[in-house]
């Protein structure tokens, strides 16, 4: 009962209102919240640090930026946001303010990293098939609710995108910020707001554990150490859990290690079964999705018990190894 009436004493304000409305349409930062709002950033510090301590918004640190978006667990917020009408105008005016904010966000990330000169679009970039490659990464993951996902290298935020219809929370990490940024932008609609993006090292993830699905996209081939990446992603998964590991099949373009700073040319089915086998998971069929250069995708469970272990691998291989 005490946690309840905190954070009900917490909403009962006007202010905190209208920022638990716009973390509803994604995580924002101190400055942007004060460029939407019109208010100083002394009194929305305030405002902020009170509905954290309430536990109604989670914070994030990233360098020099703190992120405010909701928690996964935001039921009771989204109830007393749904009480709110539709047609306020203050509420109409931040969400128009927000809107602003988000596209500028994207702009300058997108011109970031053109000056940079980094292809953030690998898939595209490549000229490899992205439709069909995410076609395939749904039928590995079949059924209606795929639980909590955690998605490394999240990069612009797609793969979120693509699976939250069916995640309960979905959250991403990616070292780059200025890939962050693109997520934040991506992923900034009230439908996608149980999906969030943070900083964080794939070789040392801040997190516990617990992820029913984990997905690797695009990701090994930069890794310096992929065997630690993978024994990191293993560390997260919950029992029973799945890792979906999207990369390119062994080659021969030496190019790529030159323009796009590829540390590995692809990996071999042996290699990669290997490896996952190596950090304690159940390696399934892999599927391969053709193109100038062949994406292979490999999926592996977390053994829950002996019994769902050898049904786990049984029902993989019924899975056809052509996407």
């Amino acid at each position: 009962m005490d946690a309840l009436l905190t954070a009900l004493r917490a909403t009962a304000e006007p202010t905190r209102l209208r920022l638990l409305a716009l973390a509803a349409r994604g995580a924002f930062c101190v400055m942007e919240f004060t460029e939407i709002l019109g208010q100083s950033q002394p009194r929305l510090s305030r405002h902020l640090k009170l509905l954290c301590d309430a536990g109604l918004l989670a914070r994030v640190r990233e360098g020099a930026n703190v992120w405010f978006g909701l928690p996964p667990d935001a039921g009771l917020i989204q109830e007393l946001l749904a009480r709110l009408p539709e047609d306020d105008p203050v509420l109409s005016a931040d969400r128009r303010g927000a809107a602003r904010v988000l596209a500028e966000r994207a702009r300058v990330a997108s011109e970031s990293f053109r000056r940079q000169g980094a292809d953030w679009d690998e898939m595209r970039a490549l000229g490899l098939p992205a439709a069909d490659v995410e076609a395939a990464i749904l039928r590995l993951l079949p059924g209606a609710q795929l639980g909590r996902v955690l998605d490394i290298g999240t990069g612009t935020g797609r793969t979120l995108e693509l699976l939250a219809p069916r995640v309960s929370a979905g959250l991403g990490v990616d070292a780059s910020r200025a890939m962050l940024a693109l997520a934040r932008a991506r992923l900034a609609r009230p439908s996608l707001a149980h999906c969030t993006v943070r900083q964080a090292d794939m070789y040392r993830l801040p997190l516990s554990g617990g992820y029913d699905v984990v997905v690797l996209q695009m990701v090994l081939h930069y890794a310096e150490d992929p065997d630690a990446v993978l024994a990191e992603a293993a560390r997260v998964l919950a029992p029973g859990g799945r890792l979906i590991v999207v990369d390119l099949a062994g080659h021969d373009r030496a190019d790529l290690t030159e323009r796009l700073a590829h540390r590995w040319p692809g990996f071999t089915d042996a290699a990669m079964q290997a490896a996952l086998s190596q950090v304690g998971l159940l390696p399934g069929a892999p599927m391969s999705v053709p193109g100038p250069l062949e994406v292979r995708l490999w999926s592996a469970a977390m053994p829950d018990n002996l019994v769902n272990a050898v049904a786990t691998v049984n029902s993989s291989e019924l899975i056809s190894e052509d996407a």
